[in-house]
């Protein structure tokens, strides 16, 4: 706990076996309250090393996609009574050291979201990031930034925080079940006029760090361009998308998850 707020860290996984144990190591136990891990069908041994870890598990029967895996994590996390939720990838490529600081952020009331951004500093490239996704980040927070009215460095990091009330209070069910979730997600926080804090976060790009190819990168980007337009539109009242309609639905905290057990 910090500040007396339940810090809960939630690990959407899918064929983490390799970087699992390491990720878990580095994660401050002292604060951390609970870890949740949400295996999305796997084909390695992730939920096995999960539990061997005592790491809660949850193991989806079929593959719902990262955004998918992150509803069923969120959801878990508001069962348990979360006051701060930490997404921290299994895979290593963010260093877990980092999560006091951003639990730190939201437990005394001064963001109601928290971003670890590769961009503050020098931390893309010296991590290793392909020069092309250096540049499509770029761009895209680049137009983001011009259609939202914000100043954020980037809107692609995987690393994040939440109090309690951005997931209750944000029609995070009727969102993309891929990878554009998470753009969705930060459109929304912005509508719902939530602040977001951040903080300056190095990288690891190496094999056994997840990472979508080519072609699935020029889909999500083509998405968080459309992801911008349609939060535009709806700012200035012209059309409102699924998402930004008055009934886009919520997590439902009371939903039966798949719990692991050996």
């Amino acid at each position: 706990m910090i500040n007396n707020k339940k810090i809960v860290v939630i690990m959407p996984a899918y064929n983490a076996e390799k970087t699992l144990e390491k990720t878990y190591n580095e994660l401050y136990k002292d604060i951390v309250d609970e870890i949740i891990l949400v295996d999305d069908n796997s084909s390695d041994k992730t939920k096995e090393v999960a539990k061997r870890l005592n790491i809660t598990t949850i193991v989806h029967d079929k593959n719902k996609g990262y955004g998918g895996n992150q509803k069923t994590c969120y959801t878990a996390a508001l069962q348990t009574n979360a006051d701060i939720v930490i997404m921290v990838h299994p895979d290593y490529q963010y260093t877990p050291k980092l999560v006091p600081a951003m639990a730190s952020m939201l437990a005394f009331g001064e963001y109601d979201a928290v971003i670890a951004s590769r961009f503050i500093g020098k931390g893309a490239l010296e991590g290793g990031m392909p020069l092309y996704k250096f540049w499509a980040n770029k761009f895209l927070t680049f137009f983001q930034n011009i259609l939202m009215k914000e100043r954020l460095t980037e809107y692609h990091t995987g690393f994040r925080a939440f109090t309690r009330e951005v997931l209750e209070k944000l029609p995070l069910k009727d969102c993309n079940d891929d990878f554009i979730f998470d753009n969705e997600m930060l459109a929304l926080i912005f509508y719902k006029g939530y602040t977001v804090g951040q903080i300056s976060c190095p990288t690891k790009y190496f094999p056994d760090a997840s990472s979508i190819n080519f072609m699935r990168s020029c889909k999500y980007g083509f998405g968080v361009l459309g992801v911008s337009i349609k939060y535009l539109l709806a700012k200035t009242g012209i059309y409102k998308s699924a998402i930004f309609k008055n009934d886009a639905k919520t997590l439902n905290p009371e939903e039966k998850l798949p719990y692991y057990e050996n």
